[in-house]
């Protein structure tokens, strides 16, 4: 079973992990630029949607499609996904990891069955011909199919949500709340589900204060989960943990967490739990915030506390980034990141380069 995990977990640390440099990229733009960031950019700003929505999939797209047969197979994928994009609407990490590999596989597979069968010449043409056949047919299926079901897993998961807190199981919330979150859904469970229930709450409530605002947006959980990567992990997620610290905690940038969990899905359990801790905190001091922190950084939470709420708001952001942290680092320890053999290279000691090779 665990070695199940570790291999299935780094095949996605594969795909996603590549990728990181370019959303920190987005991460930092993002929590500069916005309307809501440090130094807010309108020009700037037009640059922000496109990244998250189209050239971050892409790449993972391309990569996943490049373990699995080359350069033909990451060029198939990512034009394959650049169809679930568009027709979803919304940052598509997810149909990516799927579609990038598949892409990859159905090349390979017209491959093996055709090209003994090809004569002499001609291999180009038909190389060619077949990537933009089956990379075409894979976009406008995902323009079609793929983009509108991962659209209505994201209305799903929504109604979920709604469904839990009116049933009043409020931290349960969390679990269907932090899946949405990795895979990109973050916004649509925010701003679709929870704001528009955290501003009736409000507007019920005698101090305009609702624990909604609270459930989406809290940084410690995704604090604790980097911290765990920090002292516990390897590799490429190791080396980058305490730039993504930065982006999510104070910039409130919450995506940069995600394809850390994506690339080593056990730790979702991290994040459940961290969540869950912290949602208990808060409904147990009966917390809330007065709108939105937006974005979701620890600034934006001090700037949005009532007065009086000091104490279960930040009490709760801690508890959530400790209970993530401990439950990260355990997991860390029985199921360890598997590193590509890039990481490898890149860990190894110069001295233990053979003598007569450059170090």
């Amino acid at each position: 079973m665990q070695e199940r995990i570790q291999r299935y977990g780094g095949y996605l640390a594969a795909m996603v992990l590549p990728n990181i440099a370019a959303i920190l990229a987005w991460g930092l733009i993002t929590a500069f630029v916005i309307d809501t960031g440090w130094w807010p950019n309108k020009q700037l700003l037009a640059v922000v949607d496109p990244m998250i929505k189209f050239m971050i999939p892409l790449l993972i797209a391309y990569t996943g499609g490049k373990l699995v047969y080359g350069h033909r197979g990451g060029v198939v994928g990512a034009v394959g996904t650049m169809g679930v994009a568009v027709g979803a609407g919304i940052p598509m990490f997810l149909g990516a990891m799927i579609v990038g590999p598949l892409g990859g596989f159905l090349i390979k597979l017209f491959d093996d069955q055709f090209a003994d069968r090809v004569r002499s010449g001609f291999e180009m043409l038909v190389n060619n011909f077949s990537a933009g056949i089956i990379a075409a047919i894979l976009a406008v299926l995902g323009v079609a199919y793929f983009g509108p079901w991962f659209a209505a897993l994201s209305g799903g998961l929504g109604d979920f949500v709604n469904g839990i807190i009116t049933a009043g199981l409020l931290p349960l919330a969390d679990i269907p709340i932090e899946v949405a979150k990795v895979l990109f859904l973050n916004n649509a469970i925010n701003h679709g589900v929870l704001a528009p229930l955290g501003v009736a709450a409000a507007a019920a409530s005698p101090d305009h204060r609702a624990i909604h605002f609270l459930l989406e947006t809290n940084p410690g959980p995704g604090l604790g989960l980097l911290l765990s990567f920090m002292f516990f992990g390897k590799g490429m997620a190791k080396l980058s943990a305490p730039g993504a610290i930065i982006i999510h905690f104070f910039g409130g940038i919450h995506e940069i967490y995600f394809p850390y969990v994506l690339s080593h899905p056990i730790m979702i359990v991290a994040m459940w739990v961290g969540g869950i801790a912290a949602d208990i905190v808060f409904v147990t001091f009966n917390a809330g915030l007065v709108a939105t922190p937006s974005p979701g950084s620890i600034f934006a939470y001090l700037a949005v506390i009532p007065p009086g709420q000091h104490l279960g708001v930040l009490l709760g952001v801690a508890t959530g980034a400790v209970g993530s942290f401990l439950a990260g680092s355990v997991i860390l320890r029985l199921y360890p990141v598997k590193e590509s053999e890039e990481e490898l290279a890149m860990e190894t000691p110069a001295s233990t380069v053979p003598a007569g090779l450059p170090a």
